[in-house]
């Protein structure tokens, strides 16, 4: 499945039983030579909590907490397999357990809307040493190749480097984007979103993933975004974010502090996996 291009296996937790090794199983199963092929691997779980967990393998097997573009298509395959068939959802991350909205066409899940909870914006709990533990990282200047440039720092329950260029490009992208990911300032690496502004309701956005490099899209860096535009007073609490593999629709609620997420799930194929040795 594939969120605005965001890919990865999905293993049916609820009648599969799973290997020890997931580490192993996700670097083997991402591999797009010798694999399935995707950004990783994520397992759809019986949960005690909510209507099923999520796991979330990056390719090179490291887990991360969540997943934004992942959610929505667990919350698909729960709604269309009827693992639970109600419009409004729970899932269990490692983030906490997020409610979820189905928008049906057809009878199948078509676009979902997350609430995403609340951003933390303090530098220990993204965690960076970008700026002392009580205080916000908001355009803080960062030197990399040769490049200098600002960072504000969110995490939407797994950190998020946000930086607003004039054009983005593959030196920032893919030269830039893996030495911040494992800058000594991140102790828990980081993602790094590069963004341009088109209008304060709309930006273009590409991502260096931790753990997985460039990605097609992630939904929790697109919300990290939607936060970082509005701290630096370069968006609208509400935008539409165009990524490679498609477009969200986001809206940082001043009300509720929580940021939504609205954007399409896809099932593109269902398989066997031979398990290797």
């Amino acid at each position: 499945m594939h969120g605005a291009g965001n890919d990865y296996v999905y293993v049916n937790g609820f009648t599969n039983s799973l290997p020890k090794d997931l580490e192993k199983l996700a670097i083997d199963i991402s591999h797009r030579r010798f694999g399935v092929g995707g950004d990783g691997l994520i397992l759809i779980l019986p949960s005690k909590q909510a209507d099923a967990q999520m796991r979330m393998f990056n390719a090179d097997g490291s887990e991360s907490e969540m997943c934004g573009n992942g959610i929505r298509c667990v919350a698909k395959y729960v709604y269309d397999h009827g693992i639970a068939t109600r419009e409004q959802l729970r899932i269990e991350t490692g983030a906490g357990i997020l409610s979820l909205q189905v928008h049906a066409k057809n009878g199948l899940a078509d676009q979902i809307t997350v609430d995403m909870g609340e951003p933390r914006l303090e530098a220990s709990l993204i965690p960076t040493t970008l700026a002392p533990a009580g205080q916000q990282v908001i355009n803080v200047p960062i030197e990399i190749k040769g490049h200098k440039l600002f960072a504000t720092c969110v995490s939407m329950g797994n950190p998020h480097c946000v930086i607003f260029v004039p054009e983005i490009d593959d030196e920032l992208v893919l030269g830039v984007g893996p030495l911040i990911e494992k800058d000594d300032r991140f102790p828990k690496k980081v993602n790094v979103e590069f963004v341009e502004v088109l209008a304060r309701g709309e930006v273009n956005q590409r991502t260096w993933e931790r753990g997985s490099g460039e990605t097609w899209a992630c939904g929790t860096g697109a919300s990290a975004v939607c936060v970082a535009g509005v701290l630096t007073g370069r968006t609208d609490r509400t935008i539409v974010n165009n990524l490679i593999g498609g477009q969200l629709r986001l809206t940082w609620d001043e009300a509720t502090n929580h940021v939504m997420m609205t954007g399409p799930a896809t099932e593109v194929f269902t398989g066997r996996w031979q398990v290797q040795s």
